[in-house]
């Protein structure tokens, strides 16, 4: 069963950190490409951060560039997004996403994880 299952979100201030992770079991995780996502209330889903399957090449939204950073352990099937300097616009529903690349599969959701930024 594939299975995406993000964690680490919180509520937090403006100029704070979080380190939210994204647990993949049912699949091999090296197989695939995965983003990270996020919607805010009343504004489309959109991508903050990519990495590739071996983890050598991200890509950021400029929003977030600077920021933010994305890392992945193909050997413990994780992938970690560290938020640093968020302000009160990074407030969202953070979304892990998997889509294969040597396989033809996904794309695979997680549940999501709630980050608050507020004094």
């Amino acid at each position: 069963q594939v299975q995406l299952v993000e964690s680490g979100g919180g509520l937090v201030q403006p100029g704070g950190s979080l380190r939210l992770s994204c647990a993949a079991s049912g699949f091999t995780l090296s197989d695939y490409a995965i983003s990270w996502y996020r919607q805010a209330p009343g504004k489309e889903r959109e991508v903050v951060a990519a990495i590739s399957t071996a983890g050598r090449s991200t890509n950021y939204a400029d929003s977030v560039k600077g920021r933010f950073s994305i890392s992945r352990d193909n050997a413990k099937n994780t992938v970690t997004l560290q938020m640093n300097s968020l302000k009160p616009e990074d407030t969202a529903v953070y979304y892990c996403n998997a889509i294969g690349i040597k396989v033809r599969a996904g794309p695979y959701w997680g549940q999501g994880t709630q980050v608050t930024v507020s004094s």
